[in-house]
Formats: C-alpha cells, sequence, structure tokens
C-alpha cells in the first residue's frame, strides 16, 4: 500500500468527521451520527476505490468494508476527544 492509499482511508475518516460535527449542530438526534457517516463511508470508500489507483482495495466488498470502517472511526475519534477532555 502506498502512502497515497493510506492517505485517502485517513481523507475518509476526516471527511466523515467533519459531516459528523456538522449534523450535530443540526437538529437531527445525535443517535443517527453513526449511522450517517458510516453510510458516508462506505460512498467514499467505493468512489475512492474507483478513482484512486493506490486505494487498499482490489474489490467492492473490501471496498465497502474499508469506506465503513473509516467512517465509523470518526464517531470513535470523536468519543476519544470526549473522553480526554471529560477525564483530563
Amino acid at each position: 500500500m502506498e502512502i497515497m492509499g493510506i492517505g485517502s482511508v485517513a481523507a475518509i475518516t476526516v471527511i466523515c468527521y467533519l459531516v459528523g460535527m456538522t449534523v450535530r449542530q443540526t437538529p437531527l438526534d445525535n443517535k443517527w451520527i453513526p449511522s450517517i457517516v458510516g453510510g458516508l463511508g462506505m460512498i467514499l470508500g467505493v468512489v475512492g476505490w474507483k478513482v484512486i489507483p493506490d486505494y487498499p482495495a482490489s474489490d467492492i466488498l473490501t471496498a465497502l468494508a474499508v469506506g465503513v470502517v473509516s467512517g465509523l472511526a470518526s464517531t470513535g475519534i470523536d468519543q476519544l476527544f470526549k473522553q480526554f477532555k471529560e477525564g483530563g
């Protein structure tokens, strides 16, 4: 996996994190944020597989999996920041 492939996975996580933060500012219930960022991650995963030559997936199922895990990782990162902020 080349550096562009790793960077594309990180980019999906960052984009999903920013979308999750935006959704948090809307009246929509926060319980929907993981579903939204997971779905967005899946879409971006497939787009990355089709567009980026070094994307770390060789088929659509792997692209979907990489995307959804990257999207849901943004929720975990948000919770990590929240725990550190509350704990320290």
